[in-house]
């Protein structure tokens, strides 16, 4: 069968994610092409959909601009404003103003005058990021949280402070999975940076992720996300615990995990989904 679906991966992965590797005997309409692959023809596929690109956060620029690129000779998912938008977590004030409860979060450029409170336990990390990398939380240490930033503002990072929720450290994170627009399963990620970290891939730092069956909170939340965005192949909503409820920690739209090995059957229902996206 010709392949009508690329599935966007990076020539910097060793060998296919998991997900992947559970995804594409579902789908034979599909191969993988690498982003970062120049001898790739995109006007081949019939649509593109984005996975494991995840080292597009140090080549943001190069890779949004093969984004714009591959959407004018294909069907690009998640489509190119949704990358613009969501490869930024400065999303994350968009989704306040829309009076969505997200973890409080600063920004502050390179460049700013921003002289906050650093004194308990915070996390500072940079704007564009993924799998936890430049994320690190200070415990009462405020220098050394603004040597941070600092060093952030050197790279030509936009830094982002955010209080550590530390109900996550015994409840876990959630990652609420929507493939099509539906929700399909949820998975419990386990605390990252109040540990010591391993990195496997030398993208992202390894998790530990389990089967969860989230709340009637956490749905209801994370239902009223999804319901903001337009028509997607994926989303996944993360969540993190506080005493008056769900909050938002991340929106990620643009090359999530999908956790597809904890949930029997979310393989089949990821590969229904993404065909779906044919003409």
């Amino acid at each position: 069968m010709t392949a009508r679906i690329a599935i966007v991966t990076t020539v910097e992965l060793p060998e296919p994610d998991g997900d992947e590797q559970l995804l594409l005997p579902h789908l034979q309409e599909a191969e993988l092409a690498a982003w970062d692959d120049p001898e790739v023809d995109w006007s081949r596929f019939d649509v593109a959909i984005i996975r494991s690109t995840w080292n597009y956060t140090e080549r943001l620029d190069e890779f949004l601009a093969w984004a714009a690129r591959t959407a004018e000779v294909t069907t690009l998912m998640n489509p190119l404003p949704t990358l613009l938008w969501n490869t930024d977590k400065r999303y994350l004030a968009d989704l306040a103003d829309r009076d969505l409860p997200v973890v409080p979060t600063t920004f502050v450029a390179p460049g700013d005058e921003w002289d906050g409170d650093l004194s308990g336990m915070v996390v500072v990390k940079p704007s564009v990021g993924a799998g936890s990398a430049g994320a690190r939380l200070f415990r009462h240490q405020p220098s050394a949280a603004r040597e941070h930033m600092a060093a952030l503002h050197g790279q030509g990072k936009v830094a982002m402070v955010q209080p550590y929720l530390e109900q996550v450290d015994t409840v876990g994170e959630t990652a609420m999975v929507y493939l099509g627009g539906r929700f399909s399963h949820a998975a419990r990620k386990a605390a990252i940076l109040s540990k010591e970290q391993t990195n496997s891939t030398g993208l992202y730092a390894d998790e530990e992720i389990s089967e969860y069956t989230p709340s009637e909170q956490e749905r209801a939340l994370a239902d009223r996300v999804v319901a903001t965005l337009p028509p997607l192949a994926y989303a996944r909503v993360d969540l993190l615990p506080t005493e008056d409820g769900p909050v938002i920690l991340e929106l990620e739209l643009a090359e999530p995990s999908l956790f597809l090995h904890t949930s029997g059957g979310a393989p089949e229902r990821a590969a229904e989904a993404f065909r779906a996206l044919l003409p």
